[in-house]
């Protein structure tokens, strides 16, 4: 049996940030981190396509929390403790650089996400934080004044012990045990599958700036999209797939959207085509694409509202121009499915949040019982936000175990 003044359960970004501030704050500390695979930081490697998307740009807490369909509401006080300024500082001083791409994204300068996993380890050496790979835990079972661990590689006592599993199920059932309650985790931050005329054959083009409705719900978005082999992206679709995890589970990934590509009303569109009427009636409606759309959606919209390829805009009767207003600010398209973006499958469910004191990051069940990261039932769009709740919980969690 081996004993431990903190051990935390899961190698990943928010584990490994957690052990690091700890022991650093309190060195006279024995902490361990005890991780499942091989290796940790799995996540921190393919983030953001292997540069690690550390945070976002977001400096006022209140903004940043509405990048959260889960949290939003818990994490405003938490975010006032430590949030995207500390996360620079922090890495910062450990010889971290940050850069701020155009759309508020940050990474390391480096551009490799090896930089953000080799600090951590090189932090977690110099403060003889112990890492345990490939302990699987077994069950967990609080006792009068410890844990007692068990693993795959043997027992385990610990005084405090922090969880930070991620969206790990057999954690989750060893702390329904445990009397926490959790959130049915569905898949966040999707695709959308789509088998539509109008965007076959045009896949990697982008449209710069949409609005999106699902049918029949309250959810909507705005933002770039990508068309792709399969359907739909880019963060128009990833935030609606985000805002929408729960009802659109529960539609079981069959619903409509309604785009408007121009982000104008049906009737401003009509004015405005019928003045294009007059302006070229002689050229070819394919050939002169309008409102900055990208040049073969355009030519999709045109034969989407019943023209051929020489009709012309003097050719165009009230019905076809409609029909045309109708395809620019009101196209409907059946989504069939789902499919992951990229490795950064995120989920939303976890341990209920009514379940946690957001002060300290502790159970409001168990004494000395931490949780930091997706293992709790936040989750946000993407662009460095889930990281940024992974620091943030880990951190105020480090600060009250090392007190």
């Amino acid at each position: 049996m081996t004993s431990k003044d903190v051990i935390v359960v899961g190698g990943g970004a928010a584990g490994f940030f957690a052990a690091i501030n700890i022991a650093e704050q309190n060195p006279t500390l024995k902490v361990a981190i005890l991780e499942r695979s091989k290796e940790g930081l799995a996540k921190v490697k393919v983030s953001g396509g292997g540069r690690c998307n550390v945070t976002h740009a977001e400096f006022i807490p209140k903004e940043l929390t509405q990048n959260y369909p889960r949290g939003e509401k818990e994490l405003l006080g938490p975010f006032h403790q430590f949030m995207t300024g500390d996360t620079i500082e922090w890495f910062e001083k450990r010889g971290v650089k940050l850069k701020i791409e155009d759309d508020g994204r940050m990474f390391p300068v480096s551009n490799s996400s090896q930089t953000i996993i080799d600090c951590f380890l090189n932090e977690a050496e110099k403060h003889q934080v112990e890492v345990l790979y490939s302990h699987i835990v077994k069950s967990i079972e609080p006792q009068e004044s410890h844990f007692k661990i068990e693993t795959s590689q043997g027992d385990f006592l610990t005084h405090k012990l922090l969880i930070s599993t991620g969206s790990n199920p057999k954690i989750w059932s060893l702390l329904e045990r445990l009397g926490h309650t959790i959130s049915q985790p569905v898949p966040s931050l999707f695709t959308f599958n789509i088998k539509d005329e109008r965007i076959q054959d045009i896949p990697g083009v982008v449209a710069q700036d949409v609005e999106i409705k699902v049918l029949e719900t309250n959810l909507w978005s705005e933002g770039p999209l990508l068309i792709t082999h399969w359907g739909m992206s880019a963060p128009s679709i990833l935030k609606l797939s985000a805002f929408g995890a729960l009802e659109l589970a529960k539609r079981d990934y069959k619903f409509q959207i309604e785009i408007n590509f121009i982000r104008q009303t049906f009737n401003d569109c009509l004015e405005v085509l019928k003045a294009l009427k007059q302006d070229f009636a002689k050229k070819t409606v394919f050939k002169s694409t309008q409102f900055d759309i990208p040049k073969r959606l355009w030519h999709k919209l045109v034969w989407a509202s019943g023209m051929e390829i020489e009709t012309r805009w003097a050719d165009l009767n009230k019905e076809k121009l409609a029909n045309l207003a109708g395809q620019l600010t009101q196209a409907v398209f059946n989504v069939e499915g789902k499919s992951t973006f990229k490795e950064e499958f995120v989920t939303a469910g976890g341990i209920n949040l009514k379940e946690i004191d957001f002060k300290t990051f502790e159970s409001k069940y168990i004494k000395n019982l931490y949780f930091a990261g997706e293992v709790i039932n936040v989750d946000a769009i993407t662009g460095g936000f889930n990281f940024q709740n992974a620091w943030t919980g880990a951190y105020i969690a480090a600060k009250n175990i090392a007190q």
